[in-house]
């Protein structure tokens, strides 16, 4: 039976996708059907795989819609207010914090050695800023290692697709390639879009049964490496600050926007 309904869920998701900072996991969450889509995922490689097409299907369908109708909103206030872009993503992962410290209970639940995995995890992604280079937005097709680079970008990105509180876009922005993906996507640029959706399906295929694995048998120590994933990536897309003093202040402003719409996230969540 197919539940039209996630069409609207699967457009939530995938429009939090195309934001670095925001998880379609965490989202997922909000909307009560993380477990069933954790659930439907390894049941897909089951015998019994038919029965959970009718929650994928739609749901994927949605995802698609965001992401092909975000993507142009996402592109265009990249090239034209990159900095407050930034800093607005940087608030939406600062604000995701404190529900990632919430959700695994951090005083109570960690100790010495999950301290160390999360400052080696910050340690880790922050050096990632020595050797970011600007996302390129040509496409050469032709050329095998642009198409292994697209595949790499979205296998890399599911993963972090079905983790609540972490962002596969967020990823593709640490990696490099969130702009020439999102280029693709809005210009539709098939044989591009093709190679990422491969290495998303092929990554969530792969990746959701470990993932599962690590958050049931190893919950606290997987939230320590992600919130300093988390932690680490504010390093990584931090623009600087302008020297026109009004850009600068909208900056901060788009900073506090973002900050408050992810605490607010997290809200719903404690709930």
């Amino acid at each position: 039976m197919i539940e039209w309904k996630n069409i609207f869920r699967g457009m939530l998701m995938g429009a939090s996708d195309a934001v670095p900072g925001v998880s379609g996991g965490t989202i997922a969450v909000i909307l009560g059907i993380y477990d069933q889509l954790i659930k439907s995922i390894n049941g897909i490689l089951s015998k019994d795989w038919k029965k959970y097409l009718g929650f994928l299907i739609p749901l994927g369908a949605g995802i698609l819609i965001a992401l092909f109708t975000i993507s142009h909103i996402i592109g265009w206030l990249l090239n034209n207010y990159p900095n407050q872009t930034n800093f607005f993503f940087m608030g939406l992962i600062i604000g995701v914090l404190p529900y990632l410290f919430h959700k695994a209970d951090v005083k109570n639940n960690f100790n010495g050695g999950h301290y160390v995995l999360l400052i080696i995890a910050t340690i880790l992604v922050a050096s990632l800023a020595f050797f970011h280079e600007p996302t390129e937005q040509i496409l050469d097709v032709s050329n095998p290692r642009v198409l292994l680079s697209l595949f790499f970008s979205g296998f890399i990105a599911s993963m972090a697709m079905i983790v609540p509180g972490i962002s596969g876009s967020m990823l593709l922005l640490l990696i490099g390639t969130f702009g020439t993906v999102m280029y693709a996507i809005k210009n539709i640029e098939l044989i591009a879009v093709g190679a990422v959706g491969l290495g998303v399906i092929t990554g969530i295929v792969l990746c959701s049964k470990i993932i599962r694995y690590f958050l049931e048998h190893y919950y606290y120590a997987a939230y320590a490496i992600i919130i300093g994933l988390v932690i680490g990536s504010v390093a990584v897309i931090f623009p600087g600050f302008e020297t026109n003093v009004m850009m600068s202040i909208l900056s901060i402003a788009a900073f506090a926007i973002g900050l408050i719409a992810a605490v607010g996230l997290g809200r719903f969540e404690y709930k």
